[in-house]
């Protein structure tokens, strides 16, 4: 049984998600952020010496990376579902999406989540990241076109990775009307019946602001 090191308001939730799309059986074990901090709580340093999460414990092995954790369990369990073959230029777009999730989306959002917190000092750089953000929203936005996901017709596990770059742009007041293409398809996303039982299994889910 595939344990998943479910912390609340975070990364992990997607991982709950791509489980539950691939249909696979799993465990939950919870942990709470500290309310004053938001850091993750100390438990998590004896499943993982970074202390964070997601991390899933499936056959003896430890993994960790919610990169990675996405790629391993489509390769163990996807039999070919949410990937497409090997090789392809569907294949190089959808690593092409794993892999800019975050390097490059996530950056500028918690370099902004950082920054808001300072008020004032931070003020002159934060111009430049919510520049940047806008940058690359409008990127995805380009890319999407009229589709409904981000690599072909069908749901992939780029599109389990994007999913938390863009809830935290939304949260953190990124995702307006300039990006109308982003926003139906994040609503698309929490729309799958998956996305749904996965929330029921991981409880609170609110990306911090």
């Amino acid at each position: 049984m595939i344990v998943v090191h479910h912390l609340n308001n975070s990364r992990s939730q997607r991982i709950l998600w791509l489980l539950e799309e691939l249909g696979v059986p799993y465990e939950v074990k919870r942990y709470e952020r500290d309310r004053a901090t938001m850091l993750a709580p100390p438990e998590l340093r004896a499943v993982h010496p970074l202390g964070k999460s997601p991390v899933i414990e499936d056959a003896g092995r430890v993994v960790a990376e919610s990169g990675a954790i996405v790629e391993y369990l489509a390769a163990r369990y996807g039999d070919g579902a949410l990937t497409p073959p090997a090789g392809t230029d569907a294949a190089l777009k959808v690593n092409y999406w794993m892999h800019f999730a975050e390097g490059s989306a996530m950056t500028p959002l918690l370099l902004k989540l950082y920054l808001s917190r300072l008020g004032e000092a931070g003020a002159p750089l934060l111009v430049r990241v919510q520049a940047q953000i806008a940058a690359l929203l409008g990127y995805i936005e380009a890319e999407l076109g009229g589709g409904a996901f981000l690599v072909g017709g069908a749901l992939s596990i780029a599109d389990v990775q994007m999913s938390y770059p863009l809830e935290a742009a939304a949260a953190r007041g990124g995702l307006d009307a300039r990006y109308p293409a982003v926003t139906a398809y994040l609503a698309r996303l929490h729309a799958r019946p998956a996305y749904q039982r996965a929330l029921e299994r991981g409880g609170e889910y609110e990306v911090l602001r």
